[in-house]
This record gives structure tokens, sequence and C-alpha cells, in this order.
């Protein structure tokens, strides 16, 4: 036979493994695709649970890089942590090097039993999980019998010089190996398959130890290169995860290539099999690299965290607009950017309070829904001003500016509170009773639109007293309690006389709590003028009446 025929049956092989590797994939991600993120996700409480979630999964699917994308989602996605993301990855490393192990017992025999049992569930007219679990089968199956061709091939042809020739010319450098490995992997998307491939070659001595061991390393650190080249967008935050499982791969592969000629002497000391040697040192390398990392995954976490910070999205409005950095270091321009990033979280709760209104005004419940999630908006810009205010430089700050930072941490703090209870208290029943109704009914709806205008107009006025410190607004917020307080006591009135008359409850039950909701969002907003009272000694200590001699 042909040298060149010799190198098309050999890539046939090498295409069996790799197809069925694929088909083995496919197969478990269509069966259990959900369920085995949803066991990522669930297992990622600890990181001890997180290393055995990726060993598993990365088992089933045959594939570190399926397990790495799926992880890196959730990374980015901000549902895990780094450090148990990273937990996960040399989980899933260390499953790769178990699928290798399986494989590497020669099991050829049952690669008809396989293929038999998977077509006959791939062809049962049910489908569905049967027919994606055959799939899977069939693909083991093929994985099996390619692997047992590529040990017939190199068997038949150990002894062809021009293979000795073409394989003898990467073996005599131990980096150029690490490098034709890394590439294979990354073009094959398959650690599992290239490990094979070079047990077939170790295994009739095509390649020497040294040369075998390389492969692997390479292999190894190919795997890391596809999590990182796919991983879409390009944020640096959502490349942390696959960049640390690459730097740990080069960490390691850099101490196993400057340790490989003494190492690989004492392997094969130990197992005479060269083709155990390299499936047992892919096994070794992945279990060592966990061994040393594992402990370290906080502090590496955090300098991942350093390098690749994240990026500010402009159009997040929860992104600080006003908060100059340089300013931390002069309180007066320190104070007057808060002040102002201040107004602008004011305006943020002022366009929930209109969304609100719409979807209210509309009897949208999505609307009704999509406003609530600003509450989660407000509270971030309002731990960015917080921050930005305890950063100022102190020795600079007078007493004035003191009383100042109080105004404005208590007015930050009250407009956070409010837009927090204009979620819970308002906009949380209203649209638990669109869910159940067509439309709010119209003589409670109408109240509340109107009380929301006024709510909104009381805001403007803790806006224009944070700016000007004048008490004739803090007056006039304070007088405003009076009304709502009213409004509260007309609802209850109502809601009890419609109790007395077994009338319809539930529309004036739902007034009550939209109105009380209301009064506490209220009573945050009017809070902001308490600050300038007590400065004026307009404040009492308590509302208690005071016990008479």
């Amino acid at each position: 036979m042909t040298f060149p025929l010799t190198l098309l049956n050999l890539a046939g092989a090498v295409a069996l493994l790799l197809w069925g590797s694929h088909m083995v994939q496919t197969g478990v991600q269509r069966a259990f695709g959900p369920r085995l993120r949803d066991l990522l996700g669930g297992a990622l409480r600890s990181r001890s649970r997180a290393f055995l979630a990726g060993l598993g999964v990365t088992t089933l699917l045959q594939s570190s890089t399926a397990t790495g994308l799926m992880t890196s989602g959730l990374c980015a996605a901000g549902a895990v942590e780094l450090e148990r993301a990273l937990a996960v990855m040399l989980g899933a490393n260390v499953g790769a090097t178990v699928v290798a192990q399986a494989f590497s017992f020669h099991s050829a025999a049952l690669s008809p039993t396989l293929i038999l049992i998977g077509v006959i569930l791939f062809r049962r007219p049910d489908g569905g999980k049967n027919r994606d679990l055959g799939r899977a089968l069939i693909g083991l199956g093929l994985m099996f019998l390619a692997l047992g061709q590529l040990l017939d091939i190199m068997t038949h042809y150990e002894d062809s010089p021009n293979l000795r020739i073409l394989f003898g010319a990467v073996a005599t450098e131990p980096v150029v190996d690490v490098l034709l490995g890394a590439a294979l992997t990354w073009a094959a998307h398959s650690s599992v398959a290239v490990v094979l491939f070079t047990l077939s070659l170790a295994a009739r001595n095509v390649v020497p130890p040294d040369a075998a061991l390389a492969l692997v390393i390479g292999a190894n650190i190919g795997s890391a290169l596809n999590p990182l080249l796919e991983t879409p967008g390009d944020d640096p935050a959502a490349r942390r995860l696959p960049l640390g499982n690459l730097f740990t791969r080069l960490i390691g592969g850099g101490v196993a290539l400057a340790m490989l000629w003494p190492l690989g002497r004492w392997m094969v000391t130990l197992q005479p099999d060269v083709g155990r040697v390299a499936i047992d040192f892919h096994t070794l390398f992945n279990l060592a690299v966990a061994a040393v990392f594992f402990p370290l995954l906080s502090p590496y976490a955090a300098l991942l965290r350093r390098l690749l910070p994240n990026r500010p999205d402009p159009a997040d409005p929860a992104r600080p607009v006003y908060l100059d950095a340089a300013a931390r270091e002069a309180p007066a321009l320190g104070l007057s950017a808060a002040a102002r990033e201040s107004l602008r979280l004011a305006d943020l709760l002022t366009e929930m309070i209109a969304q609100g209104q719409a979807g209210l005004r509309a009897s949208d419940r999505r609307a009704v829904v999509e406003t609530r999630r600003s509450a989660s908006t407000l509270a971030r810009l309002a731990a960015a001003i917080r921050g930005f205010l305890a950063e100022l430089d102190s020795e600079d700050v007078t007493p004035a500016d003191d009383q100042r930072i109080g105004a404005i941490l208590t007015f930050v703090a009250q407009v956070e509170q409010a837009g927090g209870v204009l979620a819970r208290n308002v906009l949380a029943p209203a649209a638990k009773y669109l869910k159940k109704t067509v439309a709010l009914p119209e003589p409670p709806r109408d109240e509340i639109l109107a009380m929301l205008d006024r709510t909104s107009a009381n805001l403007r006025t803790a806006c224009a007293l944070l700016m000007t410190e004048d008490a004739r607004a803090a007056h006039l917020l304070l007088d405003e309690k009076t009304l709502f307080r009213e409004r509260e006591e007309q609802a209850a009135q109502a809601h009890f006389e419609a109790l007395a008359c077994r009338g319809e409850a539930q529309a004036s039950a739902l007034r009550l709590d939209l109105v009380r909701g209301l009064k506490l969002v209220n009573s945050h907003i009017v809070a902001a003028a308490y600050p300038i009272l007590d400065r004026r000694g307009e404040l009492l200590p308590t509302r208690r009446v005071s016990p008479t001699a």
C-alpha cells in the first residue's frame, strides 16, 4: 500500500474519532443539555461541589470545551462567582482524563454492540430523548472503532520509513510537539481525540516517550484555547474564566516541559507501555494542576479581576456620570459632583414613577413588572455615590462639609428606599392584581395615578431642597405628609365600609394597599428635609406627648 494511501487511512480514522466524539457530545447535550446547565448552576454553592460538577459534566459530554463554554456563559451572566467557575474548569480538565482513561483500554469489541443499541434507540418511533441517547451510543461505538483502526494502522505501518520520517521530524523538539498538540486540539475541538491519537502513536513506538508527553501537554493547552476564542463580545470581564483556565494550563505545561526528560524516564520505568504512560501522564498533569491551583482560587480570581476589570456599559443607567475620580482630592468639587449625581438618581426615580404610571394607565402587567426592576438600578447608583463620598480626602473636610455630606447621604438613602418601596408595595401588588384580571378598577386607578403625580412633584421639591437647603421647601414637603395620611385614612374607611356591607371588597383592598405603599414612598422623599430642619432646631426629638408631672 502506498504512503499517500496510508496517510488517507490515518486521516480517515482520526476523522471517525472526531465525528464519534461530536455525536456523543451533541447527543448528550440534546438529551440532558438544560439539566446539565442546571446541574452546573445548582452545584456552584461551594468550590468542592463545583469541582465535582465540572468533572461529572465533562465525563458525560466528553468535552471540557463544552463545559467551559457553559460555565463561561453562567459566569458572564453573573450567575456564578469567578472562584467557583474556575473550580468547575479544574474539575472539567480532570473529567477529560477520565474519558481518555476509559478509551485507553482498547475495548474495540464493544463497538458493534454500542452501535447496534444506538441505532435501535435512534430509530425508535417515539424519538425524543431515546433518539438523542442513541446518537450518543453510536458516537461511542464509532470512537472505539476509530481507536481500534488507529492502532491497527500504526501496527501495520510502524516499520514504514516514510511514516517514521514524518513523525520523527516533529519528535526531535519538545517545544514543537507542544505547539503541534495545541494546534491539533484547537482545530479538532477535542483534547480527548488528540490524546487518544497520541496514545496510538506511542503504543506502536511511532513517537518516543518524550514526544508523546509533549504532545499531551500541547493537547491540554489547546483545549483551553477554544473557550477563550469562542467567548462572545469584547467585554474583558467575560474573558476572565477562559483566560484563567488557559493560564493554569500554560503554567502547568511550562513546569511539566521543564521536567519532561526526568519525568518521562521515571514513568517509563514504572510502566513500560508507552501508550499507557501518555494516558497516565495526562491524568497526572491535570490532577497536579488542580491540586496546586485549587487552594489558590481566591487570590487567583482577584488577580484576574484586576487584570480584566469590568468594562463600564455606556448605556447602563446605574453607571455614574459625574463622579470624577480626580474630584475626590478636593472636597468642594467632590461634594458638587456627588450632589449632581444625586439629582440624577432622583431623575431615575422620576422615570420609574412615570413608567409605572404608563403601565397602570394601560393595565399593562408586563410594563409594570419591567418598571419594578428599575429599583436595582437605583440601588447600584446609590451605592456608587456612597462609595465616592466615603473616599473623599478627609484631611480637607470642614464641619460644613460634614453637614453637606450628611444631607447628600440622607437624600441618596431616602431616594433609594423610595424606589424599593415603590417596587415592592405599589407596583408588585398592582402586577399581581393585573395577573388575575384584565384591568385595574377605574376609581382606585385614577386616584393612584394622581398620587403618583403628587409623589413626583414632591421629589422635585426634594431635589430643590438638596441644592438650595431652603427651609421653605422643607416646610412644603412636611405639609405633604398630612395629605397622604388623609388619603390613607379615607382608603381604610372605604375598605371597612365595603367589608361591612358585604360588597365587593377586592377593589377597596387594592386601593388601600396602593395608597399605603405610596404614603410610605412619600415619607422617604419627605425625609430628605430632616437634616435641614434639624440644623434649624425645627424637629422634635419624638412625636410622643411628654408625660406631665
